[in-house]
């Protein structure tokens, strides 16, 4: 479904990612970047190959000719232009990660006005891993239960919001308190593993896309269910379908299961 963008972010990492991709995509009309720094302009600029954009440091400016923003940025960010989302009654795409559980609280609030699809990784194959450890884990209660993690060197939050819907996931398929069942430190002696706990380990090194990997172990074997990305594009590519998504829907909160389930019953 045609769909008119704007894109928050659009000099990071994630926001040239999501522009090749808009500006490939035959349903999406990107109209404008959202950006912190005017500076950024003329790389900007050289990436959309004079393609007719906005480029503004001014969120209301922005949105003016939009149907959705779609925000991979950080947490105060989103939080500001969530609220002029409200204003303008505008859809939302969120895939920023970090937020305090205040902060996530307030995304809920908003959604009461405005659709918002909220999901800490818009890729296809991410959300079906997701899905499998909550069926998997419903079957490995008795199993020791480790989430591992790579990212590259400049991303600022630990451990990933993807790891830890992981864990929110895998806590709630066991029946464990959550996020009380995660361990997110250890150093020093720590003594024997506890169970019912989920522990927590995180890299961040280089130009690492973003690697997970989630295992259960007991005395004997193990199962890990890995993800690894090699690029940025196919979150970008599921940060637009979930554009296509939002536009269509009543005010609330979703999630990127929401949107795949959409696309599995208008493609039979």
């Amino acid at each position: 479904m045609a769909v008119s963008i704007t894109i928050s972010g659009a000099n990071g990492r994630m926001g040239s990612a999501l522009i090749a991709a808009s500006l490939a995509h035959p349903e999406i009309k990107l109209r404008s970047l959202l950006v912190h720094s005017a500076d950024s302009a003329p790389r900007l600029q050289r990436q959309l190959n004079d393609a007719d954009v906005l480029i503004t440091t001014e969120i209301t400016e922005s949105l003016l000719h939009s149907r959705c923003l779609i925000d991979f940025t950080r947490p105060k960010a989103s939080i500001a232009y969530l609220q002029e989302c409200v204003k303008q009654h505008l859809p939302m795409v969120i895939g920023t990660t970090g937020f305090t559980l205040e902060e996530e609280d307030f995304i809920r609030v908003c959604s009461r006005t405005i659709p918002i699809v909220y999901a800490p990784n818009m890729s296809i194959g991410v959300n079906v891993c997701l899905t499998l450890l909550a069926q998997i884990s419903a079957m490995l209660k008795d199993y020791d239960v480790e989430i591992m993690e790579a990212h590259h060197r400049y991303k600022v939050d630990a451990p990933s919001g993807t790891a830890l819907k992981m864990g929110e996931i895998i806590a709630k398929a066991q029946g464990l308190p959550w996020p009380d069942a995660g361990v997110f430190e250890r150093h020093g002696i720590v003594g024997v593993r506890p169970r019912q706990k989920i522990g927590f380990s995180s890299v961040r090194a280089g130009d690492i896309v973003g690697e997970h990997t989630v295992v259960f172990a007991t005395a004997g074997e193990r199962i890990e269910i890995t993800h690894k990305s090699n690029s940025r594009e196919h979150y970008a590519k599921g940060g637009l379908q979930a554009a296509q998504f939002v536009q269509t829907q009543a005010p609330g909160l979703y999630d990127m299961s929401d949107v795949i389930q959409q696309h599995l019953r208008l493609s039979r």
